[in-house]
C-alpha cells in the first residue's frame, strides 16, 4: 500500500472517539498510544498502525490479527466477534467495522479527496473507459492527475497495479493523500457497486459522480436489479457529492436523475433537451467525425479514433465532467485525436491480416450485445465472436451472454473464462441452454485460433470477457494468459 511520506499520527483515544468506539482499554492508556497509519490487510501493516480486522464471507480478519501485531500493529479495530480471539494489544470495537474504517480512513488523512478535484463514476459498463478518457483530457491539458481503476492506478507519471476496480477505505484514502502530497489536482476514480454497498468509499466526497448505465450484473452479490439499483444510487447524495452527470438515454439513469437531490448536468447521445448531447456523429474509418453540444451553448468539433455508440456516450461524460472541472473547451477540441480508449476495451490487434481481430472486457449480457453491434459495423463479412463466463460469479446471467453472444455473431464460439473453483464444462452447459448453434471449445487459446482459423478477407474476430486480464483463474491457480498475446499468436499462425 502506497502512503504519503509525511505520516499524520493520532492519539488511539481520538481514534476512538471519531468512530465511537468501545476499547479494552480504559481512556487514559489510549492517550498515550499513537497511531501512525491505518490498515486493512495484515501484509500492508507498517509498525505504528491500526490494523481493521473485517467479518468476511469465509473468515474474520481477526484470524490475521497475529500477523499485524507481528509486523507492528499498535492496535486493532473490529466487532465484538473478532474482539473475542485478538489478545496482547488494545483494540476498539464498533457494531460495524467496515464503516467505521471509511470514516477512519479519510479522517486520519484530513479528508484528501477534498483538497483534490476528486470525480468518481458509476456504472456497469463504461466506468473504465470514461475514467481513461477523462485523465487523458485533464493530463493532456496540463493538470497533473491521480486515476483509480480497474486496470491500474496512476499517480502523474507513476503506474501502479490495481487489485481491485475501488481499493479497500484504507487503501483509498492513502492514495489520495499521496496524491494531494504530490500536488496532483484532480483525482479520477472508477466507484463500483461493491465498493458503495461494502463502505469502501464511505468517508470520501467527489465534486463530480457520473453514471453510465445500468444492466444486469452483480446479481450474486446484490440479489436483485433493484438493490443492484440502490447501492449505486447511494453514491449520488450530498453526502457523496456536489454534483451528479448522468446519462439520461439509460431507463436507470433518467430514474436516477428523479430521484438525487444533487443538481443534474444531463447526457444524451441524440436528445438535444440534455444539457449534452451530439449534434452529429459521422463514421469514419478510423473512427468518427463529431460534433457536441454543451452548456452555455458550448460547440466540440473533430475527430476521434472510437468505435461503437456506447465509447460515443463514455466520451460524452468525460469531455462533459472536463469542461465542468475548468478544462477549456477549445483545448479538448484540440486534443480529441489523441484520446485513446482503455487497454482492453475494443482493443485491435492489427498484425497485417486481411480481417479485423479486437478484444473486448464486456462481461454481461448489455455490454456482449453492445460490443457485437459494433463490431457488426466494422465488418465488411461476418462477425466471429468467442466468449465465456466466470465461476464463482452471477450464474443468472450465463445464460444471458449466451443467447447475446449467439444473437449478434454470425459464428459463436462459447469456451472457458475464469472458471474459479467451477467446472468450466458445467458453466459452459448453463452459457448454452437452449442454443443448438455455434461451438463449445473449453479450451480458451484453442477457441481464439478455432476463430482465427474461420476467418475470412472482411470479416471482424472478437474475443470477450477478459480483455486487458494476464491471468487465468483456474481452481485458484491464475496461469499466465492474456487474450491479446493468444490472439497474436492465432494470427501469426495462420499467415
Amino acid at each position: 500500500m502506497l502512503r504519503p511520506m509525511f505520516h499524520p499520527s493520532k492519539t488511539l483515544d481520538s481514534i476512538a472517539q471519531i468512530i465511537s468506539a468501545q476499547s479494552t482499554t480504559d481512556s487514559f492508556e489510549l492517550k498515550k498510544i499513537l497511531i501512525t497509519g491505518v490498515s486493512q490487510s495484515s501484509d500492508d501493516v507498517e509498525a505504528g498502525d491500526i490494523f481493521i480486522a473485517l467479518p468476511g464471507e469465509k473468515t474474520h480478519g481477526a484470524k490475521f490479527a497475529v500477523d499485524a501485531i507481528r509486523n507492528g500493529a499498535r492496535a486493532v479495530l473490529t466487532d465484538s466477534a473478532g474482539a473475542e480471539v485478538i489478545t496482547g494489544i488494545p483494540v476498539l470495537i464498533t457494531s460495524n467495522p467496515r464503516r467505521s474504517a471509511g470514516v477512519l480512513s479519510a479522517w486520519f488523512h484530513s479528508e484528501p479527496m477534498r483538497d483534490l478535484y476528486s470525480v468518481g463514476v458509476t456504472g456497469t459498463n463504461g466506468k473504465t473507459t470514461v475514467t481513461t478518457l477523462l485523465h487523458q483530457i485533464v493530463s493532456l491539458a496540463g493538470r497533473e492527475s491521480g486515476l483509480i481503476g480497474t486496470i491500474e492506478t496512476r499517480i502523474g507519471n507513476e503506474v501502479l497495479v490495481s487489485k481491485r476496480t475501488t481499493p479497500e477505505s484504507s487503501e483509498l484514502q492513502s492514495l489520495a493523500a499521496v496524491m494531494r502530497e504530490r500536488h496532483m489536482r484532480n483525482l479520477i476514480m472508477e466507484v463500483s457497486s461493491h465498493s458503495i454497498a461494502l463502505d469502501r468509499v464511505r468517508g470520501s466526497h467527489f465534486a463530480v459522480v457520473g453514471f453510465t448505465n445500468l444492466s444486469q450484473d452483480h446479481l450474486d452479490f446484490h440479489g436483485t436489479m433493484d438493490k443492484y439499483f440502490e447501492a449505486k444510487a447511494a453514491l449520488f447524495t450530498f453526502e457523496y457529492a456536489d454534483l451528479a452527470v448522468i446519462n439520461i438515454d439509460d431507463a436507470y439513469g433518467r430514474k436516477l436523475q428523479e430521484i438525487t437531490q444533487l443538481p443534474v448536468i444531463t447526457l444524451s447521445r441524440l436528445n438535444t433537451e440534455a444539457s449534452w448531447h451530439y449534434s452529429k456523429i459521422e463514421d469514419e474509418y478510423f473512427g468518427a467525425s463529431i460534433a457536441i453540444r454543451g452548456t452555455g451553448g458550448i460547440l466540440i468539433e473533430g475527430s476521434v479514433n472510437l468505435h461503437g455508440s456506447y465509447n460515443y456516450d463514455n466520451l460524452l461524460m468525460a469531455i462533459a465532467i472536463a469542461i465542468e472541472s475548468g478544462v477549456d473547451p477549445i483545448d479538448i477540441a484540440a486534443l480529441l485525436p489523441k484520446l485513446r480508449g482503455a487497454s482492453g476495451r475494443l482493443e485491435a490487434v492489427a498484425l497485417g491480416q486481411k480481417f479485423a481481430a479486437f478484444v473486448d472486457y464486456a462481461h454481461s449480457p448489455d455490454a456482449v450485445a453492445r460490443v457485437l453491434e459494433t463490431a457488426r459495423e466494422l465488418s465488411k463479412g461476418r462477425v466471429i465472436g468467442v466468449l465465456g463466463c466466470g465461476g464463482d460469479r452471477d450464474r443468472s446471467k450465463r445464460a444471458a451472454m449466451g443467447r447475446a453472444l449467439d444473437d449478434g455473431s454470425d459464428v459463436a464460439i462459447f469456451t472457458s473464462d475464469n472458471p474459479r473453483s467451477e467446472s468450466a464444462d458445467e458453466i459452459l452447459k448453463e452459457m448454452t441452454v437452449g442454443i443448438n448453434t455455434g461451438s463449445v471449445i473449453s479450451d480458451r487459446a484453442q477457441a481464439i485460433r478455432s476463430a482465427v482459423n474461420e476467418a475470412e478477407d472482411g470479416d471482424v474476430v472478437i474475443i470477450l470477457g477478459k480483455g486487458h486480464e494476464t491471468g487465468q483463474d483456474i481452481s485458484g491457480v491464475v496461469h499466465p494468459f492474456d487474450d491479446r498475446i493468444e490472439l497474436a499468436k492465432a494470427i501469426e499462425e495462420k499467415k
